[in-house]
């Protein structure tokens, strides 16, 4: 773009302040050459429209920059109109890679006549939801009181106040479109004519609606005694009745990976013996891994299977998702030495560093589900391709892959493996090579490359386990690099930020983006034994509760004290697609506490705890990450410390125990003898005192800082690591 465009009044607005026209064109003007505007509305080669979120840093925004609706950015400028013309606030939030969100937006906010009546009658806001969870979060509470249920896109009316007094998700433009009785444009012509008619039945709907806001996302009162392992019990009794004996996972669809926790069921497994806990994490993990919800030739994860088969995917690929299960797939490789399972977690992480890797090594977020205008056009093919693209290796991949001429999405084939059998998995694996390679050439979905905190820190945990359990360096490298990158880049006066993206943070992070870095770090110092990250945990942690922590009923909040006041501030109570920020910081609580043997961790812990005990009680599955932290409460958590010799490399036949056993209550510290093993007790006293004897590696297994004998030899460390407070 050259610095010659000027902004065009969208249909029924009026022309922009000068100050926010010149806004508009000095971004205009900074875009690269070979900028695609994505719009219908053209000029020649420029985009008739341009908005204010031209200037944003979010990707989602700026796909929305040159739609005919004024769109504003979330901000007092926005609230400010609405009071100054009385209109209300047309709220939308969605995201970059959502495929909803795309069709309302060809079907509507590319429309000029709704482009018209949104302008005229009301102030459009446009949110992504990854850059603001709080904004999602307090009026997706609104939209599931008023419907419930929820999604993206969300819509939702304010008042001026950012009072919510109406909401929904995706609306099809018109009466009738889609089977709907009512469409877009003749809510937004109710709407509008009901706020000018009658305001006061506004506002008591706008009070009401916040009310319950409020009520819903204050987190209820903290419990007087503390949650047991009754609670761990009742929850994989949950998961027991809800499990899918045929599919695996939870029953009916669509089906989430997220929807049973599978580490949870392995760690109630370990503490019980139970074999059905185990039974139900390894059919889901070997169901969802034969599916078309795995990406059979790149690796990695589609966000969940619209049916109950894990076939047919929605096939955005989230990084949150795949770090998530990258780890469960590696814990599980511990606890059956399965070889597949070792493979799926191998290779998620690869697809990770091979698409959503920058050259600076963090981590993007997201791809899209569509790509050449059609949803899953990128992954799907049929069998006429595959047999011209593979020859005489044809009949044997589509046997295994599950193809067929009729395909099971849209006429083509979405990959899956109807008979696992890792033996001709591994025969396939050339044939899988060329398909890759060819399925590169063609376009690829969006990419979503912002770099969130959060996201990143789950990614780096991700790297760091999987890269120490599997003995690959390359990953845990990885997770070095990513991490270097949010302490130097996601950093901005010492705050940590939610965002970063061309070299532009988004503004101050949140709950989770401290906790889940906080989490990454930690087991990157578990995977290197370099002090400087777990002395880099501690340091974020401390600030985390100076700026989360809510001091009268512990636990936390979402939001920092000095934080945009919404019109409520939530402490989360439920667990999601991804972890909450409480979740994570409970259990990276009590791990601190394990290495530095500080009682100020626990008691933050015990605290959360209790702050957590009602929902835990009484809706286990709710707080299903949480379950984690409180398997570490109540088991005994084991303290390992490896010294050897200085000068010397860590003993691998040591390490090799560790990464082999599944020990999920663990702090695992070592350093060579001399500065290194002062440097490690400087930051996890734990460390203080174990020295290598006869100058041989030795490993000291203690719990509460009371150690057994030290052991010199691989069998010794596994007999003193099996012993296990039953449950």
């Amino acid at each position: 773009m050259t610095d010659d465009a000027v902004p065009v009044p969208p249909p029924g607005g009026t022309p922009f302040p000068p100050e926010v026209a010149a806004r508009i064109a000095a971004a205009l003007a900074d875009l690269p050459a070979g900028y695609a505007p994505r719009t219908r509305h053209r000029d020649g080669a420029r985009p008739r429209f341009t908005n204010r979120l031209i200037a944003e840093t979010s990707p989602y925004l700026r796909q929305h920059a040159h739609n005919p609706v004024n769109w504003h950015p979330w901000g007092d400028e926005a609230f400010a109109e609405a009071r100054r013309s009385g209109r209300p606030v047309f709220l939308s939030v969605g995201y970059a890679t959502c495929h909803w969100c795309h069709v309302m937006e060809e079907e509507s906010f590319e429309d000029p006549d709704i482009a018209r009546q949104l302008n005229e009658d009301f102030v459009p806001v446009k949110v992504d939801r990854e850059e603001r969870p709080d904004v999602d979060a307090v009026y997706m509470t609104a939209v599931q009181a008023l419907n419930g249920h929820g999604g993206w896109p969300m819509s939702v009316w304010l008042d001026a106040d950012r009072r919510p007094f109406f909401g929904g998700t995706y609306f099809p433009p018109r009466d009738g479109d889609r089977g709907a009785p009512k469409g877009f444009s003749s809510l937004l012509r109710d709407l509008a004519a009901i706020h000018r008619r009658d305001p006061a039945r506004v506002a008591r709907a706008a009070e009401s609606i916040t009310e319950a806001i409020r009520v819903a996302m204050s987190g209820g009162a903290a419990g007087e005694h503390l949650p047991g392992t009754g609670v761990l019990r009742a929850a994989q009794a949950f998961y027991a009745r809800v499990h899918d004996p045929q599919h695996g996972g939870i029953r009916g669809a669509p089906k989430f990976p997220s929807s049973l926790p599978v580490r949870l069921l392995l760690r109630h497994h370990r503490r019980t013996g139970d074999a059905s806990s185990l039974g139900m994490a390894v059919h889901a993990l070997e169901r969802m891994a034969a599916g078309g919800i795995h990406d059979q030739l790149g690796g990695g994860f589609h966000r969940y299977s619209v049916d109950e088969f894990w076939l047919v995917p929605h096939f955005e690929k989230m990084l949150y998702d795949n770090a998530l299960l990258a780890v469960a797939y590696a814990e599980a490789w511990q606890v059956t030495r399965r070889p597949d399972l070792a493979r799926v977690a191998r290779t998620t992480l690869d697809y990770v560093l091979r698409e959503m890797t920058s050259t600076d090594g963090a981590f993007w977020s997201a791809t899209d589900a569509d790509s050449e205008g059609e949803e899953g056009r990128f992954f799907a093919w049929s069998e006429g391709e595959i047999r011209q693209i593979l020859k005489g290796d044809a009949p044997r991949f589509i046997a295994y892959h599950g193809v067929t001429q009729r395909g099971n999405f849209e006429g083509g084939n979405v990959l899956s493996v109807p008979r696992p059998d890792e033996k001709e998995w591994e025969a396939l694996s050339r044939s899988r090579e060329i398909l890759l390679a060819e399925r590169a050439l063609r376009p690829a979905p969006l990419l979503d490359d912002k770099v969130l905190a959060a996201w990143n820190g789950l990614m780096i945990s991700a790297m760091a386990v999987g890269g120490r359990i599997l003995s690959e360096p390359r990953f845990v490298e990885a997770g070095v690099r990513a991490a270097t990158f949010a302490l130097e880049r996601l950093r901005v006066d010492g705050r940590l930020q939610r965002s970063w993206r061309d070299g532009r943070t988004s503004g101050p992070g949140f709950l989770e983006d401290q906790a889940f870095l906080v989490q990454g770090l930690i087991d990157l110092f578990e995977a290197t034994f370099e002090p400087r990250w777990l002395s880099a945990a501690l340091e974020l942690a401390e600030q985390g509760e100076a700026l989360f922590a809510d001091p009268e009923a512990g636990g936390w909040y979402r939001t920092a004290a000095d934080h945009e006041v919404l019109v409520a501030r939530e402490k989360p109570g439920h667990d999601g697609a991804e972890p909450s920020g409480a979740s994570v910081a409970l259990l990276s609580a009590l791990r601190l506490h394990a290495f530095t043997g500080d009682d100020r961790w626990r008691e933050v812990a015990v605290r959360a705890l209790r702050a957590h005990t009602a929902v835990l009680e009484q809706q286990p599955a709710a707080l299903h990450e949480m379950l984690l932290a409180l398997d570490f409460f109540t088991d005994a958590p084991v303290e390992v410390v490896l010294s050897w010799p200085e000068g010397s490399p860590p003993p691998s036949n040591l390490v090799d125990v560790l990464r082999h056993t599944f020990l999920p209550s663990r702090a695992l510290a070592g350093a060579a003898e001399g500065e290194g093993a002062a440097a490690l007790a400087r930051v996890a006293p734990v460390a203080a005192g174990k020295v290598a004897v006869g100058g041989r590696p030795t490993a000291y297994v203690c719990e509460h800082g009371s150690c057994r004998a030290p052991v010199t030899d691989a069998e010794g460390l596994v007999a003193q690591l099996a012993p296990v407070k039953p449950l």
